[in-house]
């Protein structure tokens, strides 16, 4: 039996992952690089997973070829023979390899439908618009299958330890390119923070379906699910951009969560989670959509055939109550609970978001509004804010109040990017479960005060955050002032001695 191999911690395999992305620096834009590293790493791991499986059966069936091929069809996830990372590193300098890694791409789907359709058919290997011409792409995708032969990134799970190893460097990955990509960052990741806050305040219990209508790269669906614990849920998502849709796909895959269904189009214009002729209705409904989105699709948002818009249309240019309207009516009658990141003209802008704001307000759904700090999304240097919708306030004894957090003034200073530290989490949580007034810090508003403020949910309207300054000493200052001058006098008389010395 061959020794066990050394087993190496998240940090090393991270590096040695984010160095693979020095063979596109500088020639391909991060957004479109990170496709092609995101997929290498999956790949790597499906091939690293099924060669350590296969090795265990022939030991175990005592290299009988016929049984071990039985047994492998049981597996996870199919893995067609040539189609695995070594043979196709090993074919590294055929002159066509972008061609060889999408037809190994394409027998993975196909072997795997259930799972895997569809999740590769926005990648191409052997693009000369993202890759370069024959010659500079060949030399590329070399030096990339070379980048993941390193033996650091050996990814069978008897050397990473925890098959959660990869799903976590898919994620450090992730976050990585959300930072280099810029305002494109924040379309496809959650900064991790936020997400555990979300996922903390949604408290998700075992055998809840929870949902992400703009789910991404799915990694804050994936977050509110590890707070569950166990495997006792449901997960539901869409996404309108398809490498991005792909993206989540994998990422699900990688954490073990294969049964999650992601949909791929427009939640707004074209839903694709539906039971029957109606919307899908779950549990928890969690999201952090684009902000203001122009050209939401209004034109048709009035004869939306789900309803979702009863209590008024927002405007064409903003489609931030579009996708709260949307979120609001998924979620189950008595129970359902949603988690929102808006931008702050959402807590107050006039006109159809105004008459919006009133009627969730009167219908007793929005629970809560907690002020965040700004620059924590990326992309987006303004502050947000998260909403708290709960069909089960007085389930809850919430009755018709509403609670405001704010919690702008607590982060640490990032290069980049600010950064809700644990503590600042773990804070709002408990403000917002004690669900009481804090002085300078939150306020339970009734449903008169909210009312007598015109349905605007402006936090400093409801947080008095003025701090009383200090009483100035005059006769201190005072005699301060004229010690200070009569020191500036010494020195000056001092000044004009040596001056005279040197006879200027």
């Amino acid at each position: 039996m061959s020794e066990k191999p050394t087993k190496v911690d998240q940090r090393e395999i991270n590096n040695v992952a984010w160095a693979a992305c020095d063979t596109f620096r500088g020639v391909v834009d991060p957004s479109e690089y990170k496709n092609y590293i995101l997929v290498m790493l999956f790949l790597k791991y499906m091939s690293d997973v099924w060669r350590e499986h296969r090795e265990q059966f022939l030991e175990q069936y005592d290299g009988d070829e016929a049984r071990v091929a039985r047994r492998m069809e049981r597996e996870r996830f199919v893995l067609p023979e040539g189609c695995d990372f070594q043979t196709l590193h090993a074919k590294r300098n055929e002159p066509n390899i972008g061609e060889l890694i999408n037809i190994a791409l394409e027998e993975i789907e196909e072997a795997n439908k259930v799972k895997l359709e569809g999740v590769f058919r926005n990648i191409d290997f052997n693009s000369e618009s993202n890759l370069g011409q024959t010659k500079d792409r060949n030399k590329r995708l070399k030096n990339l299958l070379e980048d993941f032969a390193n033996p650091v990134l050996d990814l069978r799970p008897s050397r990473i330890g925890s098959e959660d190893v990869i799903g976590n460097t898919y994620e450090y990955l992730i976050a990585r390119f959300a930072g280099d990509a810029g305002k494109k960052g924040g379309e496809f990741y959650t900064p991790k923070e936020v997400a555990i806050l979300l996922a903390k305040l949604l408290d998700p219990r075992p055998g809840m379906k929870i949902c992400d209508p703009t789910c991404g790269s799915g990694s804050l669906l994936i977050r509110v699910a590890q707070e569950v614990g166990g495997k006792d849920f449901a997960l539901f998502g869409q996404e309108s951009n398809g490498s991005t849709w792909a993206l989540g796909r994998m990422n699900m895959f990688l954490h073990g969560m294969d049964g999650a269904r992601l949909e791929w189009g427009d939640t707004i214009g074209n839903p694709q989670l539906i039971d029957g002729d109606s919307l899908m209705k779950f549990d928890i409904v969690v999201a952090n959509p684009p902000f203001s989105l122009d050209k939401w699709g209004q034109d048709e948002a009035e004869a939306d055939p789900y309803q979702r818009f009863h209590r008024g249309v927002p405007p064409k240019s903003k489609g931030d109550y579009a996708f709260i309207s949307h979120m609001v009516e998924t979620t189950v009658d008595g129970t359902g609970k949603v988690g929102v990141v808006v931008p702050h003209g959402v807590l107050f802008r006039g006109s159809s978001e105004k008459q919006i704001r009133q009627r969730l307000i009167e219908e007793n759904l929005l629970e809560a509004v907690i002020g965040l700090p700004a620059n924590l999304f990326y992309g987006a240097g303004i502050p947000a804010a998260i909403l708290i919708f709960n069909r089960g306030k007085d389930a809850a004894g919430h009755g018709t109040d509403v609670l405001f957090i704010e919690a702008s003034r607590e982060f640490a200073q990032g290069t980049n990017q600010n950064v809700l530290r644990s503590e600042d989490v773990e804070k709002i949580v408990a403000t917002y479960r004690a669900f009481a007034s804090v002085d300078k810090y939150a306020y339970r508003a009734t449903r008169e005060e909210i009312v007598e403020n015109d349905f605007n949910l402006n936090i400093p309207r409801y947080v008095d955050t003025f701090e009383e300054e200090e009483p100035v000493d005059l006769e201190a200052v005072q005699k301060e002032i004229e010690e200070l001058e009569a020191e500036l006098a010494g020195v000056r008389e001092q000044m004009a001695k040596y001056l005279e010395e040197l006879g200027v």
